[in-house]
């Protein structure tokens, strides 16, 4: 078994990306914009500059940043009191902290919205380092977010799984040289993904957990 794992956040611990899709479409619906189904995978996981152009390329604005601040103030009134859990994700997390393995989230939300979260579900006391994405120079796909996450634990990227359900974040912990594992939320991973997802791909947390309880 690994030493670390760093956990992505919407969609992976929390059952929230439904709720960021929700919003992205409402506030297109309010700017008279029909979003592809393309749209969802390419979005989700980015932070910064990228979740930027994305929304300039599927707005046809000329800058992302109100629609995505919008946005983002949308999704955390929503989940303000309430955030809804994944299956699994006390059971992997005590887990976890039964084999002695570090545990940090690393996730494009701001970190305000992350450690609401933890404190919301009671999960706050499983995890030792916090990244958001909002503060990195590079988001997802780019590795930054999980090598930040891994140096703030102390342990070598290699030594860390990484748990994603979005095609950038599976793209990110590979590039890392993290063992990646997929579950996937919004979106089937395609072959290219896959193969990336070289801790396996699972439908859910707790199969995950079962599948390394066998390591």
């Amino acid at each position: 078994m690994l030493k670390g794992a760093i956990f992505d956040m919407d969609g992976l611990m929390f059952d929230t990306e439904q709720i960021w899709q929700k919003n992205w479409n409402k506030t297109a619906d309010e700017m008279g914009i029909t979003l592809p189904e393309e749209f969802k995978y390419n979005i989700c996981g980015t932070s910064g500059k990228l979740m930027n152009s994305v929304i300039e390329k599927y707005y046809g604005v000329a800058d992302g940043a109100p629609v995505a601040a919008k946005v983002k103030q949308m999704v955390h009134d929503d989940l303000i009191d309430f955030t809804p859990e994944k299956p699994g994700i006390h059971e992997i997390l005590e887990f976890f902290r039964q084999k002695g393995v570090r545990m940090a989230v690393a996730s494009s939300s701001t970190e305000e919205v992350i450690r609401r979260n933890l404190k919301n579900t009671n999960t706050e006391d499983y995890i030792e380092a916090i990244v958001s994405g909002a503060g990195m120079k590079n988001g997802k796909p780019a590795p930054d977010i999980f090598l930040k996450a891994a140096e703030m634990l102390g342990i070598d990227p290699k030594e860390c799984y990484v748990f994603e359900d979005a095609f950038n974040g599976v793209t990110a912990g590979y590039n890392a040289g993290c063992r990646t594992i997929m579950i996937p939320d919004m979106s089937q991973p395609t072959d290219e993904i896959r193969a990336m997802a070289t801790g396996g791909v699972y439908e859910s947390l707790l199969a995950a957990k079962e599948a390394l309880e066998n390591e």
